[in-house]
């Protein structure tokens, strides 16, 4: 366990984060929920061993957002007692997650199973590649209870689905069920819910047979690529490529290829 929301396995080189607080539909209500999530996912960048990480939640839900509850009280990670407060309360909780997901070096799976409401949808974004479950339910709900999405997923939406797309989801905070959500492009494929986490681990090893180290400077420079122009990404990428070009798993790759075997990578 990381804290009290988040719960760890470990499959070779692969991480199964899971948001597990099945009785609330894995709401996020506390910072505590928040520290947890960005722990779990500095964990994977500081663990060289680990080449992907996989999001799922406990139970019948990936997550719902944020707890309804807790906003009516005011003291959990939304509204407090005056604007000012609200502002950096969001800076130094919802804001922290995407922050982490952003600087994670490990490509991440997410594999929704359920609903993913809100931040829940967002957090779906962060991630490189969504799988979904048949029974999944995608909603950026924030306009339903009158506040924007103020985790950023105004940023990270519409850069898996296209402005328009977006603001429709948006706009009208509809919710989709997943073979919607595929036509969108919001998920790569739905899977039935049952074999969700093992197509999931399947796509994750794939990914994990891989030179970790290329692997890392793959993820980081797609990252870039979002927000940098094409001049600062061709001077990155022969940055990262003289990097590459020095590892063993590199010289390994050419001689396993040339000798006509697998290669076997070590993360040198």
């Amino acid at each position: 366990m990381v804290g009290n929301f988040i719960s760890v396995e470990r499959k070779d080189a692969v991480a199964i984060i899971r948001l597990n607080r099945p009785e609330t539909l894995n709401a996020l209500a506390t910072h505590e929920d928040c520290f947890d999530v960005v722990r779990a996912i500095e964990m994977l960048t500081d663990d060289r061993s680990i080449s992907v990480g996989i999001v799922t939640g406990s139970g019948r839900a990936f997550c719902t957002g944020g707890n309804l509850e807790a906003m009516q009280r005011r003291d959990g990670i939304g509204p407090l007692d005056q604007p000012d407060s609200t502002r950096h309360n969001y800076r130094r909780g919802v804001q922290q997650i995407t922050r982490a997901f952003m600087d994670c070096e490990v490509p991440l799976i997410a594999a929704v199973n359920g609903h993913a409401i809100g931040l829940g949808c967002d957090l779906a974004c962060l991630c490189d590649m969504r799988l979904a479950g048949a029974s999944a339910k995608f909603s950026a709900s924030f306009i339903k209870v009158g506040i924007v999405p103020g985790d950023g997923g105004a940023w990270s939406l519409q850069r898996v689905v296209g402005y328009s797309c977006a603001a429709e989801m948006l706009f009208t905070g509809d919710k989709y069920s997943a073979d919607e959500a595929q036509t969108l492009g919001l998920v790569g494929r739905v899977f039935p819910d049952e074999s969700l986490l093992d197509e999931a681990l399947k796509l994750a090893q794939r990914i994990a047979s891989n030179p970790p180290r290329a692997l890392r400077l793959t993820k980081r420079l797609l990252r870039e690529a979002q927000t940098q122009r094409m001049s600062e990404i061709l001077e990155l990428s022969a940055a990262y490529q003289a990097l590459a070009h020095e590892t063993a798993d590199h010289r390994e790759a050419v001689t396993a290829f040339l000798e006509k075997r697998n290669p076997v990578f070590t993360g040198g």
